[in-house]
């Protein structure tokens, strides 16, 4: 069966997300026309669940010190769906949301970014980017998984994002919160930053890596886990893409391409109208040693991901049209699955088509060079 009819059979009971069915009982007989004329989806953050097993590869030491972060059984504690970390099955849950494509992030291995071990966190994701590169040769065009290098030893780091690149895997990921050691603003990352560049190789910077509030998060109760939600997750991103844009990272590497993952947009027109302004404010009594806006630089560099961000897609009509980049966030609970095409409609079904499918597709294909990637669509 094709990939656009096989979208929700009949008679199959799917959970989704409350916050679906506002997508879903929107639909109007315009709204229906509007889903039928999308083309295939491209997801640009979607996740896999790797399985427990895959740890028992690592040196007893390294895996000791692994589980005592996830636990034996992971961090995610809720039953996954079919397709979460078994590509055949993937492939059905790609078919049934009209979904062509997805850029793969994990799981579990996420928290390895907040380790403070440095050997551990080296040793663990060359095992996650080995299950990674054996699940994306299932479907090598339609799995691009992004593998996952280590903060601490860039030499090592710069090594294993070209092993992983050689075998068809599709940019870099590193943390969103560096040690604060090393921070972002320190010279620490320009080889990871000169070699990706040259690669052309896009850096991921995934919500909830690195020493973020999320090291915390689960012994937190009450509204304060709405503070770590919304605030201090916001603040983390923020931090992240002020360091690299005012410490002159993409001044200094004008081939390197940043992406913020799972981090939605409404925020981004504010934040970057307010750093213009200072910019240009303080730049009247002192040197900051820019060469652009930083407006200027995101709208040449840098790409963002949206899922539900009813406020953030409002702004497509003026803003983020080159930039911004759909995802579903499948496996988790707030994946639009299996109602994505009817989410984006809602979202975004007052652009005109040709901006719909950048938003959807063509942004993506773009950065991470998918023409000659992609299967065909039968």
């Amino acid at each position: 069966m094709t990939m656009l009819n096989t979208m929700h059979p009949k008679g199959e009971e799917v959970v989704t997300a409350s916050r679906n069915l506002a997508a879903v009982s929107a639909l109007d007989d315009a709204a229906k026309a509007a889903i039928a004329a999308l083309p295939p989806l491209i997801s640009a953050d979607s996740h896999l669940m790797e399985p427990m097993e895959i740890w028992d590869r690592l040196a007893p030491t390294y895996r000791e010190t692994l589980l005592a972060r996830i636990g034996s059984a992971g961090l995610f504690k809720q039953e996954m769906p079919a397709g979460a970390g078994e590509p055949h099955e993937r492939l059905n849950v790609q078919d049934r949301d009209g979904v062509q494509a997805e850029i793969l992030f994990p799981n579990n291995a996420m928290a390895i970014f907040g380790l403070d071990d440095p050997k551990t966190q080296e040793e663990a994701f060359k095992v996650y980017n080995d299950w990674l590169s054996e699940f994306c040769a299932v479907a090598p065009d339609r799995f691009f998984g992004v593998p996952c290098v280590a903060g601490y030893d860039i030499d090592e780091a710069v090594r294993e994002m070209h092993r992983n690149l050689a075998r068809g895997l599709t940019g870099v990921m590193i943390w969103q919160v560096p040690d604060p050691q090393i921070p972002f603003t320190s010279l620490h990352y320009e080889k990871l930053w000169a070699a990706a560049a040259e690669a052309k190789a896009p850096v991921h910077m995934h919500i909830l890596t690195g020493h973020s509030y999320a090291r915390t998060q689960g012994s937190v109760r009450g509204y304060e886990r709405i503070r770590g939600s919304v605030n201090k997750k916001q603040n983390d991103t923020i931090n992240a893409l002020f360091d690299l844009i005012f410490s002159g990272v993409f001044d200094r590497h004008p081939d390197l391409r940043l992406v913020l993952a799972e981090s939605e947009c409404g925020w981004l027109p504010f934040v970057l109208q307010q750093w213009d302004y200072y910019f240009d404010r303080f730049s009247k009594v002192e040197d900051l040693g820019l060469k652009r806006k930083p407006s200027q630089t995101f709208e040449e560099q840098v790409y963002c991901t949206w899922l539900e961000d009813f406020s953030g897609t409002r702004q497509f009509t003026w803003w983020g049209q080159n930039n911004l980049m759909w995802s579903n966030d499948f496996p988790h609970s707030n994946s639009t699955y299996p109602y994505s095409r009817e989410n984006v409609v809602y979202h975004i079904g007052n652009l005109d088509t040709d901006l719909q499918r950048k938003l959807v597709r063509d942004n993506a294909i773009r950065l991470y060079g998918l023409e000659s990637r992609l299967g065909e669509i039968q």
